[in-house]
């Protein structure tokens, strides 16, 4: 029987005060293991009471320092413990809203609106078009000083942190709080731009969790640069602008790539507020909000003192207006015909026009002019004026005086009735039935049933040949013409010339009742310029996209025949005489000119359509209203505007007849040295050899690609014009 072993004793700590061994595994705790002070014991002997002061001293020390370190240990404790919780309850939120988002791998970037570069026929830009006003530059492209200002205002730890900010956003928290209002923001720059591409504005707490995965999503995806990049090419600037190529088109009238170092702390500092430091709504509240920019961008080292000082003297120069010039009408009208041609824009891509802003400037220059001389004598408050080359190509278009404070085009826009400028269909109707320019009618008083058609001024002079009468615009003749030939034919006629608006087969046709635009009246003149051949108006002629790629060109192949060559011929010697001896003696020049005046009943509205072998210009004066003009007539103003812009716009080109005709070829005066250049378009063999290649019967091709005819060509009724060479006619 195996010995049993005794048990071993319980060992219990002991808590008197006599010090014990340490037995084994036995424990003991000494006075400064408790929490309370130990009991007291009957003493033997009483001390005397300065003995005891020290020890009691001693004793309240201790348990002060007991206390201390227990509320310590507790704070720390019940820290750590809400640490815990607090981080379980964000990631409870964070999950919860984020439950709420669509899976991460269907994450992607929308696409940008895309943005319409409209350019002229020499690749200078007209206007940028589209939701964000202005093209996407990458960050290499841009002025380096437009980065710099950016971080050095909003996020100045972009390069450092991992799309949140936690720094920022506790200096930010700590500043709202002492503040007592909401002074700073704790979002980065990736941040905004998440909110910018993914969310709403609401300000609620799943809008912020929300933004938070976004932005760590975009650091991960996405390098910084192509994150800041992004950032620049979508945020909002104010006024309409998105992206710093907008904005900087905007504000500068120049492109992001040209901004200074003032400009770029001045865009930088609207990211704040667009709307509220917008220099075209606040100049100063955007100057010193671009002031703080600068200092931000010294005190990170970004530019020197020095830099920063003559910024601070040389402050931004806001562009006088926005959206002022009349090349605006051109980009509204390329923007109305886009989508006919293409559809829905879904990408970026660069339109380039037929437009010569050379030209462009050459006639908002003639419109302005004359109503700021002379818009309060007479009454007149519009006008409007457009220029086709032979091809039909626009080469100008100018809506209006003002596009600024009206962007209503009244050259495409607006029909009018055109008066006596309309008689020239008249005139081809008859001359195609058989008459001639010599033929002779009885300018006379003359009823039309209740219609008794008056010569301007109530003066007649008798028998006058057909040429007279036009060059005179005697309105009895015209009448009678139109009986003779019937107003369907002239309606035909006009339709088959350009014409392309509703027009009432009527007597009172031959004096232009029925409305047209400036576009289509000035477009119909075009085959009597070209040698007879109908020319459709157009401002498209190509389409691209950023890479290249031909989504849409325009051809020139399908131009029809509208009128023979005889009668242009007939036609361009018949409407000379109107400038030479006629009603539009104050549009000659030193280029062989033709054209027909026009005027409406009251004066409401004055014409004057003219053109040279090399372009045909209409333009129009009169009020929005319709509200009669003080006397103004074709001859006077539109006469008058047509001249200041076609003797600019025939600087230094040769001079050539009109088709059909042995006219005069004036030697062109010697251009002075600092003339500007011959436009695009205009003239003959000596405009930009370097961009208009010749063809193999020494014609030369114009800038949009379509022929233009050379000097001499249809210098009998009888003869060829060059479009009949090239379409084999």
């Amino acid at each position: 029987m195996a010995s049993r072993k005794k048990p071993k004793k319980r060992v219990e700590p002991r808590f008197d005060d006599a010090p014990r061994k340490k037995r084994g595994s036995g424990l003991s705790a000494t006075d400064d293991d408790r929490a309370a002070p130990p009991r007291k014991k009957p003493a033997a002997k009483r001390k005397s009471s300065s003995a005891r002061k020290p020890k009691k001293k001693s004793a309240r020390s201790r348990r002060v320092r007991l206390g201390l370190t227990g509320l310590i240990g507790g704070t720390i404790y019940w820290s750590f413990i809400l640490c815990i919780w607090g981080g379980i309850a964000v990631a409870g939120v964070v999950a919860w809203y984020g439950a709420q988002m669509p899976s991460a791998t269907s994450w992607e970037i929308p696409d940008r609106p895309p943005n319409v570069k409209i350019v002229a026929v020499d690749g200078s830009l007209i206007a940028n078009r589209g939701a964000t006003g202005g093209e996407a530059l990458g960050i290499h492209e841009m002025s380096p000083y437009i980065p710099q200002a950016v971080i050095a205002i909003e996020d100045k730890r972009f390069y450092s942190h991992f799309g949140v900010d936690p720094i920022g956003l506790a200096r930010a928290m700590v500043t709202n709080i002492t503040s007592g209002r909401l002074v700073q923001g704790g979002s980065t720059l990736t941040q905004q731009l998440a909110k910018n591409l993914f969310l709403s504005p609401d300000r609620t707490v799943g809008r912020k969790v929300q933004e938070v995965l976004l932005a760590l999503w975009l650091e991960h995806k996405y390098s910084k640069d192509q994150i800041l990049e992004m950032y620049l090419n979508r945020m909002y600037f104010g006024s309409g602008s998105y992206g710093v190529e907008a904005a900087a088109r905007r504000y500068f009238n120049k492109s992001a790539r040209d901004v200074t170092l003032p400009e770029a702390a001045l865009l930088a500092g609207l990211l704040k507020a667009p709307s509220r430091l917008s220099p075209a709504r606040n100049p100063h509240l955007a100057e010193e909000r671009s002031q703080l920019v600068l200092a931000a961008m010294r005190d990170q080292g970004m530019v020197s003192d020095s830099e920063v000082t003559a910024a601070m003297t040389r402050p931004a120069t806001r562009a006088a207006a926005y959206w002022t010039g009349s090349q605006h009408y051109v980009a509204d009208a390329v923007m109305e015909e886009l989508p006919d041609l293409l559809g829905e824009v879904r990408r970026d891509v660069i339109v380039d026009t037929t437009v010569d802003l050379v030209l462009q400037k050459f006639g908002e220059n003639a419109i302005r002019d004359l109503i700021a001389e002379e818009g309060k004598k007479k009454d007149v408050g519009q006008g409007a004026l457009v220029s086709i080359d032979n091809t039909g190509a626009v080469r100008a278009m100018v809506g209006g005086y003002d596009y600024a404070n009206s962007q209503f085009d009244r050259s495409t826009e607006a029909k009018r009735q055109p008066g006596s400028a309309f008689k020239p269909f008249v005139y081809v109707t008859a001359l195609e039935q058989g008459r001639t320019p010599e033929s002779v009618r009885n300018d006379a008083p003359i009823k039309i049933g209740k219609w008794t058609p008056e010569n301007y001024g109530g003066k007649y002079y008798g028998k006058v040949t057909l040429e007279t009468a036009l060059a005179k615009s005697l309105n009895s003749v015209a009448a009678q013409l139109i009986m003779e030939v019937g107003a369907g034919n002239v309606v035909k006629t006009a339709h088959r010339m350009g014409i392309v608006s509703e027009l009432e087969p009527n007597a009172s046709l031959a004096l232009g009742t029925s409305e047209v635009t400036l576009m289509e009246l000035t477009s119909a003149y075009v085959p009597f310029a070209n040698g007879g051949y109908r020319a459709k108006p157009y401002l498209i002629r190509r389409v691209t996209t950023l890479d290249g790629d031909v989504l849409y060109e325009h051809s020139t192949d399908n131009m029809a025949r509208a009128i023979s060559p005889g009668v242009a011929g007939m036609m361009n010697r018949m409407m000379s005489k109107t400038v030479t001896e006629g009603t539009a003696r104050a549009a000659g020049f030193d280029h062989p000119a033709a054209g027909k005046t026009g005027t409406s009943q009251k004066s409401r509205d004055a014409w004057f359509v003219g053109y040279t072998a090399n372009l045909t210009t209409g333009v129009w004066f009169g009020n929005d209203d319709g509200t009669p003009t003080n006397k103004v007539t074709g001859g006077s103003l539109p006469a008058r505007a047509w001249k200041a812009f076609m003797v600019k716009a025939h600087q230094g080109v040769p001079a050539a007849p009109l088709p059909g005709t042995l006219g005069r070829v004036v030697t062109p005066v010697a251009r002075p040295a600092d003339a500007p250049r011959p436009p695009a378009g205009v003239g003959g063999e000596q405009v930009r050899r370097d961009v208009l290649p010749s063809n193999a019967d020494g014609t030369t091709t114009s800038s949009t690609g379509g022929p233009r005819p050379k000097v001499g060509v249809g210098e009998s009724s009888d003869s060829k014009t060059l479009i009949d060479i090239i379409m084999g006619r």
